[in-house]
């Protein structure tokens, strides 16, 4: 038996960071909300106990590193699961861009084995076993809209935003989110109006929602790698809306209300980028079959 799921990237229309916790992690309050790239992932049955990561990406791990592998080995001991899986993960979404498509990856695969294994379980319980796994897996087994509070696991639905355009635009960097927490002052960090774009979203004001974007990460990455933000620069002066790093970066996002203006943004950024993307918003939560 063959299941195919989408792993749709997010983007952080806000971003805060509250404190640190007593766990190591920090007490985040963001709102995120899936877009239209997306990997796939195909999940085939296998008679053995075997977990089999297949992937041509060099920069995707094939063992018990991969986020996808830690879902299926998370419900094979949880639920007693006497068989294997092969999971191959065709990737569209850049590695390590702040675009969670680890986190995607692994959230769709635990959607996809409860239809494969037929463990009947609800989309609350597979993003509470999703919490497990990492940070942002939670949120991605929903998908949608969503204000993501504790360190991001905790997700309460927003309605989703209004149809826009994103351009994506990615740098040949990686960033490590560890070092981007270590160097962030939460004594001087100037925190986003999270409850302001809650209420916009809500109200459909597109110009409002471009008005608060905001990541408190955003310029501790931006110092650490300046070509961030020269990629930044640029987005703005090809004629982007808004501008914003998603997560910890490097990738930042623009947001376009109209198609005239997407081709001038997505051309000029070609030249300064091998990885930009034009893609819409989806907003919309995951339901199950």
């Amino acid at each position: 038996m063959r299941i195919l799921e989408k792993a749709p990237a997010k983007i952080n229309l806000s971003l805060d960071v509250l404190h640190k916790r007593y766990d190591g992690y920090h007490e985040v309050k963001m709102i995120m909300t899936t877009i239209d790239l997306a990997d796939r992932v195909e999940l085939i049955d296998l008679p053995n106990e075997q977990i089999r990561i297949i992937s041509h990406n060099r920069f995707v791990p094939d063992d018990h590193r991969n986020l996808a592998y830690q879902a299926a080995r998370l419900l094979k001991d949880r639920y007693e699961i006497k068989r294997g899986v092969s999971i191959s993960i065709t990737k569209t979404i850049p590695v390590a861009a702040g675009l969670a498509g680890g986190s995607s990856d692994a959230a769709a695969t635990l959607r996809g084995l409860n239809r494969l294994w037929k463990l009947g379980l609800s989309l609350d319980e597979l993003a509470e076993l999703g919490a497990e796994i990492g940070s942002d897996v939670s949120f991605c087994v929903y998908g949608g809209t969503a204000l993501a509070t504790g360190r991001g696991e905790v997700i309460q639905h927003i309605d989703p935003p209004p149809h826009c355009w994103v351009v994506l635009a990615k740098p040949t960097i990686g960033v490590s989110t560890a070092d981007v927490y270590r160097n962030l002052d939460l004594k001087t960090i100037e925190h986003p109006d999270v409850n302001g774009m809650i209420q916009a979203i809500q109200l459909k004001e597109y110009e409002t929602i471009c008005h608060l974007l905001g990541n408190v990460l955003e310029n501790v990455t931006l110092r650490m790698y300046p070509e961030v933000a020269n990629i930044k620069d640029q987005m703005k002066r090809f004629g982007a809306d808004a501008v914003l790093m998603s997560g910890s970066g490097p990738t930042v996002f623009g947001l376009v209300q109209y198609e005239s203006k997407l081709h001038r943004v997505y051309n000029g950024l070609r030249g300064f980028c091998d990885q930009v993307f034009a893609v819409r918003m989806l907003g919309e939560r995951n339901i199950l079959d």
